[in-house]
């Protein structure tokens, strides 16, 4: 099974897909940015298109129609002219651009043929999926020091410690079995409010593309945001411990969270979880 990761650029979750070792990002994903009806369709008719992503299989395919890319390409550009993804699959055996069905469907390309793609739909926005490549790369290459790392350690450590005190400690009090279902959703949202002013099903009825992708509030949020999330959830368990109602603890919960992420924020805190670059041997002269 492919690996398939996601990046969220301008708010717009993009998937990720290896094929056979190389990364293809999701097209169908990508022309969500740009305005209007448009079609991944319209990015291939445009010969300079054609021209690059045929050099692109001529560089890396040895098994690339050249012969029938010269044909497309003479034809490219006029008004007439029309190919699908899959005419241009089909008739050239290409590979830099494939379809994936299921879960995480869609048209994929290979990252240079994709941040091509990103400059048609906008510079900018190209622009930005190459960063959020490049951090997800990054990531990837030093998993302690790495935002998916620090995102891992919080959750699990101190979520731990927070249903822990709902077991222990409200659990017992609940007399009606069906309402201890809901007793961990219950103050897993406490929490989101506190911090985020919403709780999960308002955030996914909120962000349908995000939830679409299976994404929740806490997928989506900034390392800032999951530091002060570790300490709501380590605070929240000692005030369950000592009996303090839900009222009370929501105001200590909100005064916290907005007194410590603007500091954070204000701090860039954030650098902190960075990866960290080599230090050499210093210069003894």
């Amino acid at each position: 099974m492919a690996k398939t990761s996601i990046i969220t650029v301008q708010d717009i979750p993009i998937s990720i897909s290896v094929e056979n070792d190389k990364d293809y990002i999701c097209l169908t994903d990508m022309i969500k940015a740009k305005d209007g009806e448009f079609f991944i369709s319209d990015w291939l008719r445009n010969k300079d298109t054609i021209e690059y992503v045929g050099t692109w299989e001529s560089l890396y395919n040895p098994h690339f129609n050249y012969g029938e890319f010269t044909t497309i390409k003479n034809e490219a550009g006029s008004r007439a002219y029309r190919i699908s993804v899959k005419d241009w699959v089909e008739r050239t055996n290409a590979v830099g651009i494939i379809a994936k069905s299921g879960r995480y469907g869609g048209t994929y390309a290979y990252k240079d043929i994709a941040f091509n793609f990103g400059m048609w739909i906008s510079p900018v926005f190209q622009l930005y999926v190459v960063r959020e490549y490049q951090r997800l790369k990054e990531a990837e290459s030093r998993p302690m020091l790495g935002e998916w790392n620090v995102k891992r350690v919080l959750s699990k450590v101190n979520y731990a410690l927070h249903t822990d005190a709902v077991k222990d400690f409200v659990i017992p009090k609940i007399d009606i079995e069906q309402q201890k279902l809901y007793a961990y959703a219950d103050e897993a949202d406490l929490l989101n409010l506190a911090l985020w002013g919403c709780t999960a099903k308002q955030w996914r009825d909120a962000n349908p593309i995000h939830a679409k992708k299976g994404l929740n509030i806490r997928d989506t949020a900034s390392i800032n945001e999951l530091v002060v999330l570790s300490n709501l959830e380590s605070f929240n368990a000692e005030l369950i411990k000592r009996d303090v109602d839900k009222s009370a603890r929501y105001a200590y919960l909100r005064e916290i969270a907005q007194s410590q992420l603007p500091r954070l924020n204000a701090i860039d805190a954030e650098k902190s979880f960075r990866a960290i670059k080599s230090i050499g041997v210093m210069d003894k002269n």
